[in-house]
């Protein structure tokens, strides 16, 4: 492998976990018409998703901390997807993910709950509230999660055809569409005028969502120049969701961050997209947190946080 980190033993797999591993052939995006353009990038994180989600199947968790640092977040990512599915189908409750959480995956959080998500879209099943004393807040970036792997499996009809899966709460629609905006990047291999015709093609409601899937991961997972970068930001604001593209990103540079050293593409994506360093967009989440209090825990609260990021974004640009 490309990240340095010894397969877990699928061979030795029996029963159901055995029924449940994932063939590595699936992080090959190109398999599922995804623009080659910057498939190193798209294709190793996959990978690592893919590691970390066969680890768990193999009961060889531990193996993720052999991946270099940058790819671990993707490999806890696919590590919380195999405990939410096995979770699920042992009726454990969550069980599973809150080891993983409490545990190795504690400075992953972002990640895990976007791939808890992920587990239940893999199933098929709404993403619940969460596991048993779930973060009360970040517990919703399963719904990100849930859109960006209902979004891969059915990249034709979800990107094509722009429909919304029936089996959502009007709640989960605009927290799904940052899930299919993080997709839209992978889909059009970062290349920003091809995710903003894609972004032009949807209704205006949803645009704002995309535009912040958008931020996420061209900050998060990378795949563009400066250069494409700005570009990014020019297309952003003419369809007028430059906020919500730095909202994006200050959320992606604060799951960096608490990652461990964060990539040189996180620094360049914070100094373009939100216009600041990574330690200042990552204090703008920390700061919207700690004003809605201990008690937020709703939809609303989530949309709340989101809305004083993208204000701390506007005054520190004058907008």
């Amino acid at each position: 492998m490309d990240q340095a980190g010894t397969e877990p033993t699928l061979s030795e797999i029996k029963g159901l976990r055995r029924l449940l591993a994932k063939d590595p052939e699936e992080s090959d995006l190109s398999r599922r018409r995804f623009r080659h353009r910057g498939g190193t990038v798209f294709g190793a994180s996959e990978r690592s998703y893919v590691f970390g989600y066969n680890a768990v199947m193999s009961r060889e968790a531990e193996k993720i901390e052999e991946l270099r640092e940058d790819r671990r977040p993707f490999a806890y990512e696919g590590a919380a997807a195999a405990c939410t599915v096995l979770d699920l189908l042992t009726l454990t409750r969550g069980r599973r993910l809150h080891e993983l959480l409490a545990g190795p995956a504690r400075h992953h959080r972002h990640a895990a709950y976007l791939g808890a998500g992920r587990g239940y879209a893999l199933l098929r099943l709404r993403p619940a509230q969460g596991a048993r004393r779930a973060h009360p807040l970040l517990r919703w970036l399963a719904v990100d999660g849930f859109g960006f792997q209902w979004s891969l499996s059915r990249a034709d009809r979800m990107v094509g055809e722009r429909t919304m899966p029936d089996l959502l709460t009007r709640a989960h629609c605009a927290v799904f569409d940052q899930g299919l905006g993080r997709l839209l990047w992978y889909h059009e291999g970062g290349a920003p005028d091809d995710v903003s015709a894609r972004i032009g093609a949807y209704p205006i409601p949803r645009r704002a969502d995309l535009w912040s899937g958008v931020g996420f991961a061209a900050a998060y997972t990378g795949g563009a120049e400066s250069e494409e970068l700005w570009w990014l930001t020019e297309r952003a604001g003419a369809d007028g969701f430059r906020a919500y593209l730095a909202q994006g990103c200050a959320f992606a540079v604060a799951a960096r961050l608490r990652s461990g050293s964060p990539p040189e593409h996180v620094a360049r994506a914070a100094a373009i997209l939100a216009g600041t360093d990574p330690e200042e967009a990552a204090s703008w989440t920390d700061r919207a947190l700690i004003a809605l209090g201990h008690e937020a825990h709703t939809h609303e609260d989530f949309r709340s946080w989101q809305s004083q990021i993208r204000r701390s974004w506007t005054r520190r640009h004058h907008y």
